[in-house]
């Protein structure tokens, strides 16, 4: 309407923004070192790494062994409790960036507990469904950084209200997505451009998760560890009508003429 690309109406720095590379659970710490060279290799400016009981310490030593210099932070997918504190501890030798989700995602009060705990930031994610959980978390000191992700939190309208609240209250932000089509990581590519957002965003090229992408253009990277959003007037993305309609398993007719209470 406004004839704006969205990453301009909300306010973005510009059209670039830094992604990131992620690894989850290999079958050896070995095939995780390869992995992560390609990144290295590829001049991505971080990597996370997935990190659960059985896939932990040990494998992170690995990590910053062979790569003493490269900017990491683990995902723990709110694997663990604060009976797990000593080992979170030991994660402070290891220099990462920060450790996202480490505790349930209720467990706000357990997360500023660790916080003030341990030097490595917490990074909460899944913890972080509106804007007022967001203040709260921010008040009672359980996170340093905060992951917003447009669908989880319920849109685009909700993920700018939790990056305000953080923006007033001194805390950065990154974007996540939820595996979307180019459609809805459009949405996570544009909030990636706001200027509180601090850290590469996980914005992936389309053909990491799917062989054609139910939307046009596909993501893909424009260089090393980044993205270019399109200076068109919209979101920067449209469904692809007979690519959606291949995968369709089931339709649902509305009959206009039911009476609405």
């Amino acid at each position: 309407i406004q004839g704006q690309p969205l990453w301009k109406l909300i306010g973005g720095k510009g059209p670039v923004i830094e992604v990131g590379a992620d690894f989850g659970v290999q079958d050896s710490i070995d095939m995780l070192l390869e992995k992560i060279s390609s990144a290295v290799e590829a001049r991505f400016k971080r990597i996370k790494l997935k990190y659960s009981r059985g896939w932990d310490l040990d494998m992170i030593a690995a990590v910053r062994s062979t790569f003493p210099d490269t900017v990491f932070h683990i995902d723990c997918n709110a694997s663990y409790t604060l009976d797990d504190l000593l080992m979170f501890k030991k994660l402070d030798r290891y220099n990462l960036a920060m450790i996202e989700q480490p505790l349930m995602r209720d467990d706000l009060i357990d997360h500023a507990e660790l916080q003030n705990s341990i030097e490595t930031p917490v990074c909460l994610d899944e913890s972080i469904t509106s804007p007022a959980k967001a203040y709260k978390a921010i008040r009672i000191g359980a996170a340093r950084w905060i992951n917003i992700k447009p669908a989880r939190v319920g849109g685009m309208t909700q993920a700018l209200e939790v990056n305000r609240v953080c923006e007033e209250e001194g805390i950065p932000c990154w974007t996540g997505g939820m595996l979307e089509s180019a459609l809805g990581a459009s949405f996570c590519k544009a909030l990636a451009t706001l200027p509180n957002m601090k850290y590469p965003a996980d914005v992936f090229p389309s053909k990491r998760f799917y062989e054609k992408d139910l939307s046009m253009p596909e993501l893909q990277l424009s260089g090393p560890s980044k993205m270019v959003l399109s200076d068109k007037p919209g979101i920067g993305a449209e469904p692809v009508p007979e690519r959606l309609e291949q995968q369709t398993i089931d339709h649902v007719v509305i009959d206009s003429n039911l009476s609405r209470s």
